[in-house]
């Protein structure tokens, strides 16, 4: 008798490259009876990274650059929660879930990985435990909280501290480090107006990187010309030091400066999925190595891409870089791999070279270097609108974002804190309302027929 029982594909992690494996899949198999799909990851939304830090500055609002994963699959099963362990032998995985973080065991045929990193720290003495991150929404708005609370501390008559509050420091001179200086400076010079006992001359953003050039991803000629666009804009640079500590109230340097300030934001390092660990394979700098059709080494039927991978690349002899882009490729690259190892058919390899890399430095201005070319100013900022623009997934996203960024060119930025605080109650016996004080009638004389 012919087995019935579907394939089971199994997608942990709902990033750039897990999400565009299941959108592949869902568009090649969806309509399949012997192929289930089941996709898990963490949150229950897609989160476009790269326009992150708009929302910590308040450029965007928080619900435009996330995508509901249930409007973008519809013949994906999908799960919201953490994924606790992986036994590639028994081909499960477990997985916790709801409030009460209950486990879950979900069996697989075919699993592919798309885990992701996580921010390092490096072991620094205070940063993980005071400093700020920017790598999910919800550090965004921890960005955004913290700068408005800073603000609003340092207007107040009794502040003792004015120095320390208004003193904003970003480690890390990468492109996510750059385009979060850039931004909160842009916020703060804006948002005093507001305040009348401050002033810009109060305002100290400060960007620290451990190399001689910032943005080391791009041409030493780009990453120069952004320097001089901040330090213009009043960013104070801090090059080829780094952070030693971080006590909540002041930083030092590996050069001895000490810098007072509450607020520190870390950008300077990221490392692989610690879950990554447990799996039992051969892998290069903590990531899964992987082949050129991104198979999982000794373990056939197991792919792995994003930035849990290491992908060789041939041209260069090294490993393809862990980008958005990249991660987009790949996704489409490992859906066919997929099915081909299913239907027995043609692999292919992974081959893409970078096409463009693009960062914001503020006010309208940008760098990039597409296909080659080097470009800066506004024409930079332009197309790194556009392109981010024309990747966002969803229409209706597309016009929100397009939508508050023609608003930000017309009004002030919003400088409201979204805090998670419940409204006062009370709990007075008296004051219930369904609690009704009886009336006692009198007693009457019975009257005389």
């Amino acid at each position: 008798m012919e087995n019935k029982t579907p394939k089971r594909i199994l997608i942990v992690g709902g990033g750039f490259a897990g999400l565009t494996v299941a959108m592949e899949l869902e568009r090649k198999l969806g309509r399949d009876p012997s192929v289930e799909i089941t996709l898990i990851n963490r949150e229950n939304f897609f989160l476009f990274t790269p326009m992150l830090h708009e929302v910590a500055a308040s450029d965007l609002d928080l619900t435009t650059i996330v995508n509901p994963v249930r409007k973008m699959l519809r013949r994906v099963n999908f799960l919201a929660g953490e994924v606790e362990q992986i036994d590639l032998e028994q081909k499960r995985v477990i997985v916790s879930h709801g409030f009460d973080h209950h486990p879950h065991t979900l069996e697989f045929d075919f699993l592919v990985f798309g885990l992701g990193s996580v921010t390092n720290t490096y072991g620094l003495p205070g940063v993980q435990e005071h400093a700020l991150t920017m790598k999910s929404l919800g550090d965004a708005m921890r960005v955004r909280n913290r700068v408005i609370a800073h603000l609003e501390e340092a207007d107040s008559d009794c502040c003792g501290k004015t120095d320390s509050l208004l003193t904003f420091v970003v480690a890390g001179g990468g492109f996510a480090g750059v385009e979060t200086v850039a931004a909160i400076n842009d916020f703060v010079r804006r948002a005093v107006r507001s305040y009348p006992h401050l002033t810009g001359d109060l305002l100290r953003v400060i960007l620290i990187h451990s190399g001689p050039v910032i943005l080391p991803e791009l041409e030493e000629s780009l990453g120069v010309y952004a320097q001089k666009i901040l330090a213009a804009r009043q960013i104070e640079i801090r090059l080829k030091t780094k952070i030693e500590s971080f006590s909540g109230e002041a930083i030092r340097l590996t050069d001895g400066t000490m810098i007072p300030t509450n607020m520190l934001v870390w950008t300077a390092g990221t490392s692989p999925n610690p879950l990554l660990e447990t799996i039992p394979c051969a892998k290069e700098g903590g990531r899964l190595l992987v082949t050129e059709f991104l198979e999982l080494q000794s373990w056939p039927g197991v792919w792995a891409l994003g930035d849990c991978s290491a992908i060789p690349d041939g041209r260069t002899g090294k490993f393809h870089p862990p980008t958005a882009q990249h991660a987009l490729r790949q996704g489409k690259i490992a859906a066919h791999n997929v099915i081909a190892f299913i239907r027995g058919t043609e692999k292919k390899r992974f081959d893409f070279s970078t096409i463009a890399q693009l960062a914001t430095i503020g006010r309208r201005t940008g760098v990039a270097n597409i296909l080659g070319i080097n470009f800066s100013g506004f024409i930079a900022w332009w197309l790194w609108r556009t392109i981010y623009l024309f990747k966002l997934p969803r229409f209706e996203k597309k016009l929100r974002v397009a939508l508050d960024w023609t608003l930000d060119l017309i009004f002030s930025k919003d400088l409201v804190q979204f805090l998670d605080i419940r409204a006062p109650m009370l709990s007075r016996r008296e004051a219930h309302p369904s609690r009704k004080s009886k009336t006692v009638q009198p007693d009457l004389p019975t009257p005389v027929p």
